[in-house]
């Protein structure tokens, strides 16, 4: 088969010697792994690359694993591809991610790994994994940059650590990083798509950002009111009671119809803290929630019906997302969606596609 995947539970090295009788086969290009912290990062990369030497190896450390349609913790997931799929894979590390991104160096190993210029990566053949350190704070500056350097699309997700939010770990060829970004480009022989869904509609009430402090993710203002006030009055209740309205009613960035989840992390006084950057000037739709599950099923059967077959899947999704299914028992629905599709992914602190985006699942569809 040209995409397998599998999933163990064992400790080290045990967990490896599972995940390589699963996964062998003849021309591996690319393994993906997706870690519970309960692993060390150091060990479990190594070892995997060992495992898989000819192969270009990556992933990270997560706050919740998924393979096979099963919704998984304290487990290590992996996929892996062979060239029928992806006929070329190549990872560069961004470190220091803190102190300032710049990728001219990965850009030009990229280019010289592949032996073409980044200019001539053409969109259909050539599409770009990113996974950043969930506690660097620099994913929005990262994207940005990915899009100023290449029109090549980039998907991936945040790293997490099971909500302990004190360590998370990128992977890439045997070694393990903070602080630091994994960039990988593919070049994919049959088709590929992009799905992006989350279970919100706006809600015909809109807030302007007009104080912010974007490099601590906060909104002071909207509407030039405090930011806890106005967006009480948009819900029509009490500013007190608005912090328990943050997970049913996040904010959206609207472009084509479509929103791109800014989800409030908490109240600061009465400035908001969110999961990820608003610009002032930014306009943003409240939204409300709506079913995860039937919503995530009518996105995958689309791209199922009247299509060509889905060879395989990646999910990276928003931990707010996996923690609904937690709480709302439903987690083996939300697996059930997959059924038949060689698939992993991972609960991550923040997705990747055209920005960084909150309670959001992106998946990456193989053809």
């Amino acid at each position: 088969m040209s995409i397998r995947n599998a999933y163990s539970t064992k400790p080290l090295p045990d967990a490896v010697a599972e995940l390589q009788a699963a996964l062998s086969g003849t021309d591996t290009r690319l393994v993906l792994l997706f870690a519970s912290p309960a692993y060390d990062p150091a060990a479990l990369s190594r070892q995997m690359k060992d495992a898989f030497p000819s192969a270009c190896v990556v992933g990270c450390s997560t706050a919740g694993e998924i393979a096979g349609g099963k919704m998984l913790t304290g487990s290590v997931t992996a996929m892996a591809l062979d060239s029928e799929i992806v006929s070329g894979a190549a990872a560069v590390v961004v470190p220091n991610l803190s102190a300032g991104i710049d990728l001219s160096r990965a850009f030009e190993q990229l280019e010289h790994y592949f032996q073409t210029a980044r200019s001539d990566w053409a969109m259909d053949k050539y599409l770009g994994l990113v996974f950043a350190d969930g506690l660097s704070g620099a994913e929005e500056r990262l994207i940005e940059k990915l899009g100023d350097s290449t029109d090549v699309f980039f998907i991936g997700g945040s790293a997490g650590d099971d909500l302990h939010f004190q360590a998370t770990y990128v992977y890439a060829e045997g070694k393990s990083y903070r602080n630091s970004a994994v960039l990988v480009l593919l070049r994919i022989e049959h088709g590929f798509e992009i799905l992006k869904t989350q279970s919100f509609l706006p809600m015909g009430k809109s807030l302007l950002a007009t104080a912010v402090d974007e490099e601590q993710r906060t909104v002071i203002e909207f509407d030039h009111k405090p930011a806890l006030v106005a967006y009480a009055e948009a819900l029509g209740i009490p500013p007190e009671d608005a912090p328990a309205q943050f997970f049913d009613h996040p904010l959206g960035l609207m472009a084509h119809g479509e929103p791109f989840v800014r989800s409030p992390q908490r109240s600061d006084g009465r400035s908001i803290v969110f999961y990820c950057h608003i610009k002032e000037g930014m306009q943003l739709e409240v939204l409300e929630a709506t079913d995860i599950v039937a919503d995530t099923r009518r996105a995958v059967e689309k791209h199922k019906n009247g299509r060509r077959e889905i060879r395989g899947l990646i999910d990276f999704q928003c931990i707010l997302r996996t923690l609904q299914l937690r709480q709302e028992q439903r987690c083996e629905q939300y697996g059930e969606i997959f059924a038949g599709i060689p698939m992993v992914g991972f609960s991550t602190y923040g997705e990747a596609y055209l920005g960084h985006l909150n309670q959001t699942s992106t998946m990456l569809l193989f053809h």
